[in-house]
């Protein structure tokens, strides 16, 4: 089984992917990187893009009944490793203990030229 999840709370897909794919017992959350869906705006500074990004997600799993708590594992993407502190103080906001499993990793570039991109698994 595998169902599209999709809200207009959070940015739509830019091509040919999902916001995110529900197949009954994990949501597969797509990259998101901090566009504001209102505006199509994007927010200055490593620690205004965390929470955009992550606010994305949270507009994710919301769409598909869930919250951060069914967060089970993250993968961020950095523009560059000296922001990691900074995303970090936000991301650490987000989640609670027990805290999801995560990758964080630095890229050469991310899409719109932003500085962090969040994705993430979910259990039901």
């Amino acid at each position: 089984m595998k169902n599209r999840i999709s809200t207009d709370a959070a940015p739509g897909a830019i091509g040919p992917y999902s916001q995110a794919i529900d197949t009954g017992s994990l949501v597969f959350i797509s990259g998101q990187i901090p566009i504001n869906p209102a505006t199509g705006e994007i927010a200055d500074g490593i620690e205004a893009q965390t929470a955009q990004s992550l606010a994305n997600v949270k507009a994710i799993l919301a769409a598909a009944g869930l919250t951060t708590d069914n967060v089970v594992k993250t993968t961020v993407f950095l523009a560059d490793m000296n922001d990691f502190a900074a995303m970090n103080e936000v991301y650490a906001k987000t989640f609670t203990a027990p805290y999801p499993a995560r990758s964080a990793v630095a890229v050469k570039t991310l899409p719109k030229n932003v500085s962090v991109e969040i994705e993430v698994i979910a259990a039901r």
